[in-house]
């Protein structure tokens, strides 16, 4: 592996003004599973592919509540995210404990983003290695944020981040001006199909992927996977039939062959 004189320590900068320890735990949010996130105006969703390191383990959690108006979907190192969310989790408690009103997203995200930050500036610590989706609604609506391991954190109206999130983004970029109005069923539908886009071929079924919404009157909950099985077997069923009748239009649109003489 290709190592240079200023790699081996977080707070050393390279003549070019680059950290590469963050450059490298940025590396690792880009190689982990996929995961995407989708906002209206009253409704946020999380989506996240289950990848398992064998066919005899189980995989590992990749959605996380952090409060019934808050949560978040990981991608990277899974431990840096269990132990972000565990702090996420705290804060939230703490702020309702000694306020009584739930903790508004844009402030905890801000906490979360300082925390991650001051990993980049001591030469006893790492940068987080996990990128982390912070959905939630609060006073002033439905956000989602990225919050990423450099210490920036993004509002986004839909976004993905991990592996071969690029193709997800692409789908997004396609219908994210009509998100606002949707509702959290049209949301699910359309985080399926930006899940489907990462798997490159491989068959959407509920065992490989997490869906979780939070919204106005719906606490962040996690559907189930037989609802989501549901879900997506219609959607394949609307698929094939958008199928046929493109055939059958091709088919119409098709010149007719003129008999030939004898």
């Amino acid at each position: 592996m290709f190592r240079n004189q200023y790699d081996t320590d977080v707070t050393t900068w390279s003549p070019a003004g680059r950290l590469f320890q963050v450059e490298y735990a940025m590396e690792a949010v880009k190689q982990g599973s996929a995961a995407i996130g989708l906002r209206s105006k009253s409704h946020v969703v999380l989506a996240s592919v289950n990848k398992a390191n064998s066919e005899l383990s189980s995989h590992q959690k990749k959605i996380f509540k952090v409060d019934d108006h808050i949560g978040v979907a990981i991608a990277g190192l899974t431990a840096d995210g269990r132990v972000l969310s565990r702090y996420l989790r705290s804060e939230c408690i703490n702020y309702s404990f000694v306020y009584e009103s739930p903790l508004p997203v844009g402030r905890l995200v801000v906490q979360l983003s300082d925390k991650a930050q001051v990993c980049t500036q001591r030469s006893w610590k790492r940068p987080y290695g996990v990128g982390l989706l912070v959905a939630g609604l609060d006073e002033s609506g439905a956000h989602l944020y990225y919050n990423c391991p450099s210490g920036n954190y993004f509002e986004y109206q839909a976004f993905a981040i991990g592996s071969r999130s690029q193709a997800a983004k692409t789908y997004l970029e396609r219908k994210f001006d009509k998100f606002a109005n949707f509702s959290s069923e049209e949301l699910v539908k359309d985080a399926l199909f930006a899940i489907k886009e990462t798997l490159q071929g491989e068959k959407l079924t509920s065992s490989i992927c997490t869906i979780a919404v939070v919204g106005i009157n719906e606490p962040f909950h996690i559907i189930d996977q037989q609802t989501l099985q549901q879900l997506i077997e219609s959607l394949e069923i609307r698929d094939e039939v958008a199928e046929q009748s493109a055939d059958m239009q091709e088919d119409d649109r098709s010149p007719a062959v003129a008999p030939m003489e004898t």
